[in-house]
């Protein structure tokens, strides 16, 4: 019953401390302003206002539906003013998940700089390690999804950001580290060190041993890369990761990197979003910064020159 113009009638009066006043506040006449007013005590089956005293007063309903009005207004006004820094491309929300463990290493500086140039921009992270963060970007409890596996779903777009070879991690004294590359069945007899995710999120697997049916001999999880990375040095099982997530390690002589088959595994990481979302200026800011932290941060990195629409790649 109660509408916007009704609460804003209300608040008029109180300002203006008359209806002549209030009505030149609202730009309408006091006719229409009295009709209206009229109108509403009508609905509401009580007086709002105290014409008999001069200057006339709020009633004590009008006084209940003033203090929603001091509530309610400020709140919508709010709401216009984000709306229109939100048309005009400088505020919004940036709610976002990294479905891979090793990410941390390049997007919080990109973070940290869009924070920066876009303090507009509502900015949330968290890891999506423990859950699958695809249908929560689809239903906007997300924004963008940080992934090297795309899914096919409507209404969600993937901008690649670049592309990594997947290696084998290696104690210095394995064998295999004197192997120009390595084969799925020569991991049949190892402890393969993996993140605590699902087995369909793991490249190793859907890129390089499921198709060639091989099993490794036992999985190891373990939650962070050093954590692995100590794993691997003691000789406690080999682990495939980035190959730009192993640069600080190679130059300490306790650990190699193979490449997995004789092509190598190369795989594309993507910027999941809604395709509502892809030219909000700010999401297309975001996306150009993390390219830009990546190829400045991270080593052995290729461009991936182009987008693909929810289609999934085994191999990129």
């Amino acid at each position: 019953m109660l509408e916007i113009r009704h609460l804003e009638t209300l608040a008029a009066i109180r300002d203006g401390g008359s209806l002549q006043e209030a009505a030149e506040r609202l730009h309408v006449t006091q006719s229409a302003l009295s009709h209206q007013l009229r109108d509403l005590e009508v609905r509401l089956k009580t007086p709002l206002l105290n014409r008999r005293t001069r200057p006339a007063r709020l009633t004590t309903a009008g006084l209940r539906v003033l203090a929603a009005a001091d509530d309610i207004l400020p709140r919508i006004r709010a709401v216009e003013r984000e709306l229109q820094k939100l048309a005009a491309g400088r505020s919004g929300r940036l709610h976002l998940a990294i479905d891979c463990h090793s990410c941390f290493q390049w997007l919080m500086p990109a973070l940290d700089i869009f924070r920066r140039d876009w303090p507009e921009v509502e900015l949330d992270l968290s890891a999506a390690f423990s859950f699958t963060p695809l249908p929560a970007l689809v239903r906007g409890d997300l924004d963008v999804v940080i992934t090297s596996d795309p899914q096919p779903m409507d209404a969600v777009e993937y901008e690649p950001l670049f592309r990594y070879e997947l290696v084998l991690a290696v104690a210095a004294t394995d064998p295999l580290a004197a192997l120009p590359y390595v084969e799925p069945a020569q991991l049949a007899e190892r402890v393969l060190i993996v993140y605590p995710v699902e087995r369909d999120r793991l490249d190793v697997f859907t890129a390089f041993l499921d198709p060639s049916d091989v099993e490794p001999l036992a999985l190891r999880k373990a939650e962070l890369t050093p954590m692995i990375m100590q794993l691997v040095a003691s000789q406690r099982g080999v682990a495939a990761l980035p190959n730009w997530a192993l640069t600080e390690y190679l130059g300490q002589g306790w650990m190699k990197t193979c490449k997995l088959g004789t092509q190598g595994v190369w795989r594309t990481l993507y910027a999941a979003l809604r395709t509502e979302d892809m030219q909000a200026d700010y999401m297309r800011a975001f996306i150009s910064q993390a390219r830009e932290t990546c190829f400045k941060t991270l080593s052995g990195i290729k461009s991936a020159k182009s987008a693909h629409r929810g289609t999934r790649h085994a191999a990129a």
